[in-house]
C-alpha cells in the first residue's frame, strides 16, 4: 500500500469482490457462506491487504473468541490427543485455546479459573480433581470426566460400558480368572465407572475376578506385591487383567516379564484410552478406546451452545474395543 493511502476498509471488500456488504461481514466472523462468495471474499481480501480488527469488534461484541481449556497436563498421551482435538475443534469456529496446565495441583485449578475469568474468555472446559472446585455461574463451563451438578455439562466417554466390554472380551478370549487394577483420584467421577462396568459383567457371567485399586500418589510396588502375592509355581493366579490406563497397562505388563511371565501367551491384558505409538501408530496394548475427537467436538460445541442450560448435565459417547497386541485372539 502506499505511502499515505488509506488501509482497506470492508466496503473496499465488498466491491473488490462484487459481494454485499454483508456477505464480507459473515466471511471475516466464520459464519456459514456460499462457497463460490466465500473464494471471492477472501481473493479481495488477499489483493487488497485487508485487515480484520478483531479487537475493536470483541470491544463491540465482549466476545474475545477465546476459550480456556484446563487440564493436568500433556506428557500424558491421552491428554496430548485431547488438546490437540480441542485445539481443532475450535479453530474450525474461529474460536483460540488458552492452555493452562494444573499438574494435577488443586490450588491452581481454582487460580486459572479466576485468572480466565479476568481475562474475559468466552468460556471454560475443564478436567479437574479438586473436590471442592467453585464453578463460576457467570460463565460457560463445561467439564470432562466429571459430574459437578445438573446445570454444569460433563462430556465423558461410556466408562461403564467401557468396563463391562473389557470383562466380555477377557471371557470371550478364555480367561478364566481376572483382576482390574487401577490408580486414579478418590474423587466420584466417570473414569471410576471402569470399575463398576467390570465388576458388573463378572457377577453377570459368574467368572471370578478380584480388584486391586490404590489412590493418586500411591507406591507402584504395590501393584507388583498385589502380582507377587498371587505367584504360585512360576503362574500367575489371574490370566485376565483390566488396567484402568493404558499407561498403567504398560507397566504391569513389565511387571509381568519381570515375574517370567508371557503376554498374552500366560496373561491377557486390556487397558483403557486408546493410547497409540508415536500418537497414530500401534495401539500400545489391547484397548478400551475412547473416542477423543468426539469428546473434543463435544466439548466445544456445548461450551459455545447458545441454550447451555438446555444441554444435558451428561454426554456419554461410545467406547469399542481394539486389539494391540496383548490379548489372544
Amino acid at each position: 500500500m502506499a505511502k499515505g493511502k488509506s488501509m482497506p476498509t470492508m466496503a473496499d471488500v465488498a466491491r473488490e469482490a462484487g459481494v454485499a456488504l454483508g456477505t464480507v461481514s459473515r466471511v471475516v466472523n466464520g459464519q456459514q457462506v456460499g462457497g463460490e462468495f466465500k473464494e471471492k471474499v477472501e481473493a479481495a481480501i488477499q489483493h487488497l491487504g485487508y485487515q480484520y480488527n478483531a479487537s475493536g469488534r470483541n470491544l463491540r461484541t465482549d466476545r474475545t473468541n477465546t476459550i480456556a481449556l484446563i487440564i493436568p497436563n500433556t506428557i500424558n498421551p491421552y491428554f496430548a490427543l485431547l488438546v490437540h482435538h480441542i485445539n481443532i475443534a475450535l479453530e474450525k469456529r474461529n474460536y483460540r485455546m488458552l492452555l493452562c496446565f494444573t499438574e494435577y495441583d488443586r490450588n491452581r485449578e481454582m487460580e486459572f479459573i479466576q485468572m480466565v475469568r479476568q481475562n474475559r474468555v468466552d468460556g471454560i472446559i475443564a478436567l479437574t480433581y479438586n473436590p471442592s472446585l467453585n464453578i463460576p455461574d457467570d460463565i460457560p463451563f463445561v467439564t470432562i470426566d466429571r459430574f459437578f451438578s445438573v446445570s454444569v455439562p460433563c462430556i465423558a466417554a461410556d466408562n461403564f460400558g467401557g468396563g463391562w466390554l473389557a470383562a466380555k472380551k477377557l471371557r470371550e478370549f478364555g480367561c478364566k480368572n481376572v483382576a482390574f487394577i487401577r490408580i486414579g483420584s478418590t474423587l466420584t467421577n466417570e473414569p471410576s465407572k471402569r470399575k463398576d462396568g467390570f465388576v458388573s459383567a463378572c457377577v453377570e457371567m459368574g467368572l471370578p475376578f478380584e480388584v486391586m485399586a490404590l489412590e493418586d500418589g500411591a507406591p507402584f510396588s504395590q501393584f507388583e506385591d498385589f502380582l507377587t502375592s498371587h505367584m504360585e509355581n512360576g503362574q500367575l493366579a489371574f490370566d485376565g487383567l483390566f488396567v484402568g490406563t493404558d499407561s498403567l497397562a504398560w507397566q504391569i505388563i513389565q511387571v509381568l516379564k519381570r515375574l517370567g511371565l508371557g503376554v498374552p501367551e500366560d496373561v491377557q491384558v486390556i487397558g483403557f484410552d486408546g493410547i497409540r505409538m508415536f500418537g497414530d501408530l500401534s495401539p500400545v496394548v489391547s484397548t478400551i478406546v475412547q473416542p477423543v475427537q468426539e469428546i473434543a467436538e463435544a466439548s466445544v460445541s456445548t461450551v459455545l451452545s447458545k441454550h447451555l442450560s438446555n444441554v444435558p448435565s451428561l454426554i456419554c459417547l461410545p467406547v469399542q474395543y481394539t486389539y494391540g497386541g496383548t490379548t489372544r485372539e
